[in-house]
């Protein structure tokens, strides 16, 4: 079949999916359970010809558009949750919820598949198997990806025919700042980090700060530790499977008189493979721990594992630059040299299935990409005209897979 009429109908599709980003803009929703969210979406749905699971440990969506002939399924990915903070971007439409906003773009991820999945219902007769809409919830540090999994995301049932339908492959954008409208970027291998959190914990004995001969004084043994997890990142980690260790919050004490008995460091680590995930944490708790001896302190070192690596199949990245570039052209898409040191929850559908990952470029090209405010950013702005490029890439993806 031609693809060529996607970005037009796409366009045609845009003042809904300008409607539905907007509404969800005004009223972001943080963490698994986004009711008011779910709602939307579901309204965005109404009269399409797909099966539609509610998931109940989470207010995850997982629509189902079965073809007019018998095939694989492939799933499409949209996040639906915002970040704790107070927008001040000054939008028409500009989050109504204190201390909340859609700062990463979900809100557009989500109403691009919305308007995906009504693209696609188009050529439903088109498509030999099934298309699966996971509209997730908990991206931001939730793992709502995993919860959706466990509750049986991928389990789909067989054709009305009684063929299978297993998911062959997955597929999930990400709007970006960093690029300009029009553009895209993915890579092979890992294309996003892990993330763990760490926390240690020095013990040390307090007591008063003009004497802190009679103290074990956790402060300065925490600060040591401080500087010897980058010197065991230079020293201990492969700099060709390069690693992050980033303290941001060090705590302790209660005023400038008394030695206090804890010290607390928190932090991150983020790599691009198990492998030195796992070796960075064996360096830092022992490094913690060593240092802390060494100065009569006890440390406690605790790791909260994180997101896996989100690693692009190889050959599924090199097939989505393909149908990306037949859409924009080769200007318009880069393959990345290096990952980005950001961590994504597709990662633990990636595990599960071969699929990509890919950035969209949300920056108008009015604005410089590269000092634009970041995703994050409580000022970040997305160019709704990057949407009919995402609309297009989901269905294209999908359709290239299934006809």
């Amino acid at each position: 079949m031609s693809l060529d009429s996607l970005r037009d109908e796409a366009l045609d599709l845009q003042d809904r999916t300008v409607s539905l980003r907007r509404r969800l803009h005004e009223h972001p929703e943080l963490g698994n359970e986004l009711p008011a969210t779910r709602d939307m979406v579901l309204e965005s749905l109404e009269g399409l010809p797909l099966d539609v699971t509610l998931h109940e440990t989470t207010s995850g969506i997982a629509a189902l558009l079965t073809g007019g002939r018998p095939g694989p399924t492939m799933l499409l990915r949209g996040d639906m949750d915002a970040l704790p903070l107070q927008e001040d971007t000054g939008l028409d439409f500009t989050s109504k919820s204190d201390g909340r906003m859609h700062a990463c773009g979900h809100d557009t991820h989500t109403a691009m598949l919305s308007s995906a999945a009504r693209l696609l219902s188009a050529h439903r007769d088109e498509i030999a198997g099934r298309v699966l809409f996971m509209f997730q919830p908990g991206e931001e540090g939730h793992h709502g990806a995993k919860f959706m999994l466990d509750e049986g995301l991928l389990d789909v049932p067989t054709m009305p025919d009684g063929t299978e339908s297993p998911v062959t492959g997955a597929f999930a954008l990400h709007i970006t700042s960093t690029l300009p409208t029009g553009m895209v970027a993915t890579r092979g291998g890992a294309c996003m980090a892990s993330a763990d959190r760490f926390v240690i914990r020095v013990h040390g004995e307090g007591g008063h700060a003009s004497e802190p001969f009679r103290t074990i004084d956790p402060i300065p043994i925490a600060c040591e530790i401080v500087q010897a997890l980058q010197l065991m990142v230079t020293r201990r980690v492969d700099v060709f499977d390069p690693a992050v260790v980033t303290v941001g919050r060090i705590q302790a004490g209660t005023t400038n008189n008394i030695i206090p008995h804890v010290a607390e460091i928190e932090g991150t680590i983020r790599t691009v493979s198990e492998s030195t995930r796992a070796k960075v944490k064996q360096h830092l708790a022992r490094v913690a721990t060593r240092i802390a001896e060494a100065h009569g302190a006890t440390a406690e070192p605790e790791i909260e594992a994180g997101y896996p690596v989100t690693s692009n199949h190889d050959l599924f990245a090199d097939f989505t630059l393909g149908t990306a570039r037949e859409a924009l052209g080769d200007a318009n898409v880069h393959r990345l040299p290096t990952p980005i040191m950001g961590a994504e929850d597709f990662s633990y559908v990636l595990n599960e299935v071969p699929g990509t990952m890919m950035f969209l470029g949300g920056t108008h090209p009015d604005r410089d990409a590269r000092t634009a405010p970041a995703n994050h950013s409580n000022l970040v702005v997305f160019d709704e005209d990057a949407m009919p490029v995402g609309v297009e890439l989901y269905a294209r993806m999908a359709l290239r897979n299934l006809t």
